[in-house]
């Protein structure tokens, strides 16, 4: 395994072009996308040279992620942050508050029931 092949590929995918994409203009609009990007790396080894049982190993692992955020707009000399807004996590919270707050509710309304 080549654990420095390996730290190259997880520092060649977490560089600025991950995270600003190629502008893009149109009737003097300028868009620069942005991303948040995350990467991991692994690594490993091993080996075991006399005693009972042969040895050996191994290892590996890397990860990566890449998540909208938002664009820059550039007008007119002026430069606008646009954030990307992200309806479903919207919803699953306004869900979870939810549920949430029927369980609470409905342990009040049990305790209530007891004490009558």
């Amino acid at each position: 395994m080549d654990v420095i092949g390996m730290i190259d590929k997880v520092r060649d995918s977490a560089t600025v072009t991950r995270v600003f994409g190629e502008p893009i203009t149109q009737d003097g609009v300028t868009v620069i996308p942005v991303a948040r990007v995350g990467a991991g790396g692994g690594g490993g080894g091993g080996r075991q040279e006399g005693g009972e049982s042969p040895g050996e190993g191994s290892g590996g692992g890397f990860g990566a992620t890449a998540t909208a955020v938002g664009v820059f707009v550039v007008k007119d000399g002026q430069v606008r942050w646009q954030p990307a807004i992200d309806y479903n996590k919207i919803i699953l919270g306004g869900q979870v508050v939810a549920v949430v707050a029927l369980l609470t509710l409905r342990a009040f309304a049990r305790r209530r029931a007891r004490r009558s």
